[in-house]
């Protein structure tokens, strides 16, 4: 039986047709501090994008800029993976390394349910700013928000979920279909988990 986490490499590799990014065992620092994060500037992050997301990173720099418009400088941020699907009713899983600049790195894995008019599959490429972050551990709990999705074949994407005055932002970019609109949350769990309850 595939573990989550293969099952989601695979996903996001049929459905994206992009090379899965796979990290080490080692990549996240163990013992990240309990401290509040700093801030990482706009150029820091998109250049950070941009060697992630490699050929496909057009139009990140608009992105990243109007999400520090609207909500400043970002304490940490998260690059990975997910895979998702929805029929009405979707769900979506993915993991990924959340980067801070004082406070240590962190394996983080997501899960979550979708209910709208909402409809196909992707898989992404996904960072996520992270915007008020107290402590690094914070980033474990639920983070809901409304995402709309209208694509045939890929591009870049930004939602705004929010907690308590935490706001995680992901931003995508992969390939898939996708149509319509829904009301969703995230979870962030330390552990890679099917549940996304």
């Amino acid at each position: 039986m595939l573990t989550r986490r293969e099952m989601t490499l695979k996903l996001a590799a049929l459905a994206a047709g992009i090379p899965v990014l796979r990290a080490s065992a080692g990549s996240a620092d163990p013992g990240p501090s309990n401290g509040r994060p700093d801030e990482f500037s706009s150029n820091e992050l998109v250049a950070n994008g941009h060697r992630f997301f490699g050929s496909a990173s057009r139009g990140l720099a608009e992105i990243v800029e109007a999400a520090t418009k609207r909500w400043g400088k970002p304490n940490g941020y998260v690059l990975g993976q997910e895979a998702g699907g929805a029929f009405i009713g979707g769900l979506r899983y993915g993991e990924g390394v959340m980067y801070t600049r004082n406070a240590g790195d962190l394996k983080v894995f997501w899960q979550g349910p979708s209910l709208g008019f909402d409809a196909g599959a992707d898989g992404d490429r996904t960072m996520m700013l992270v915007y008020n972050l107290p402590a690094t551990a914070a980033i474990f709990r639920r983070y809901g928000g409304v995402d709309g999705s209208a694509y045939l074949v890929g591009g870049f994407g930004m939602t705004a979920l929010v907690n308590d005055g935490v706001y995680v932002v992901p931003i995508r970019s992969g390939i898939g279909a996708r149509l319509g609109f829904n009301v969703s949350y995230l979870k962030f769990t330390q552990t890679s988990t099917w549940n996304p309850f």
